[in-house]
């Protein structure tokens, strides 16, 4: 069980290939009692972006703020703050920070998944 902030949570810097600016936050997770899931955030810079991958499990994605592109099996979206997603195993992807703010996106995968 918790009850926090994300102000209270450590930020790290996401170090692979193809990724600009982006620091993820582990909110929720196997450790905290959530049994294989696990909530993390994602920020994004201005200009920054996540790697385009894909992997065999699936996530789902709420924009918190921010304004960008998913880039989704060959497809640009426009997303924004409000903005969700639900992206299935087997299908890449990147989110490109567009705006002139932040992207920040929170990101829930099971447990295999927060690499």
């Amino acid at each position: 069980m918790i009850v926090s902030h994300i102000k209270n949570v450590k930020g790290t810097k996401v170090a692979a290939p193809g990724v600009c600016g982006v620091e993820k936050k582990v909110l929720i997770s196997p450790s905290e009692g959530w049994e294989g899931y696990v909530m993390r955030v994602f920020e994004a810079e201005k200009g920054g972006n996540t790697p385009k991958h894909s992997h065999d499990w699936p996530h789902i994605n709420y924009i918190i703020e921010g304004s960008g592109i998913l880039h989704l099996d060959g497809v640009d979206h426009e997303i924004q703050k409000g903005s969700f997603a639900y992206i299935p195993g087997g299908k890449e992807h990147t989110f490109i920070n567009t705006g002139s703010d932040k992207l920040i996106l929170m990101c829930i995968v099971p447990e295999e998944g927060d690499v």
